[in-house]
């Protein structure tokens, strides 16, 4: 496991524009264009090509990040966001061809759209620059969710057992496990903490630190 600075951030390093966040908004249009194109023609096999869009996007606009030395938190949170709407508009196609995929893909979507968002954007309480280096605050959590087979086991499995006919028991299956997973990674992050930027705690919303 090659593990790099995590926690070398500085101000100065932060930009939106990169190559890394250049590659994240060309597969995010992309990938959403062509989901949007496989739900009006009612076309699965469009929207295995919009879903591969978007994991090669993912995968390609990382390895720039690395090859470019332009990893930031700010491309991170993008990365997050755009992985969201990606993946909404993936299931939303697929549910809209096949109805019967509503249950499981809602109970996947409660899991990666809510309970995994907000422990993806929990990286920011630290000083790291993307969830990939969550081991250097807690290894269990990131063991769990943003290692390599995790992050494979996260996505692409249910998508595959989705989609082939016979199999949506299995996805359902998947679902639930993910959900109660990413349920326990939230227990675990609530047990460690998020940390205060600064170390000092606003008494109450709108009130001024006293001089």
């Amino acid at each position: 496991m090659t593990r790099g600075r995590t926690t070398d951030v500085g101000i100065h390093d932060e930009r939106l524009l990169t190559p890394a966040t250049v590659v994240t908004v060309v597969r995010t249009v992309a990938s959403l264009g062509t989901s949007l194109l496989a739900a009006a023609e009612g076309s699965l096999r469009l929207l295995v090509v919009a879903l591969v869009v978007y994991w090669v996007g993912d995968i390609l606009d990382g390895a720039v990040a690395r090859w470019r030395g332009c990893e930031t938190r700010i491309g991170a949170v993008l990365d997050i966001l755009s992985d969201r709407l990606n993946c909404a508009g993936f299931y939303f196609g697929v549910c809209w061809i096949e109805p019967s995929a509503a249950l499981p893909v809602g109970i996947y979507l409660l899991s990666f759209m809510v309970v995994d968002t907000f422990l993806s954007l929990a990286f920011l309480a630290w000083p790291i620059r993307s969830p990939n280096y969550f081991y250097a605050v807690d290894e269990r959590i990131w063991r769990w969710n943003w290692s390599k087979p995790a992050k494979a086991v996260n996505s692409a499995l249910f998508a595959v057992f989705l989609l082939v006919d016979g199999l949506w028991w299995v996805a359902l299956a998947m679902a639930v496990a993910l959900l109660v997973l990413k349920t326990v990674s939230l227990s675990w992050l609530v047990r460690l903490g998020l940390p205060v930027p600064g170390g000092r705690p606003v008494d109450r919303p709108g009130s001024v630190p006293a001089r």
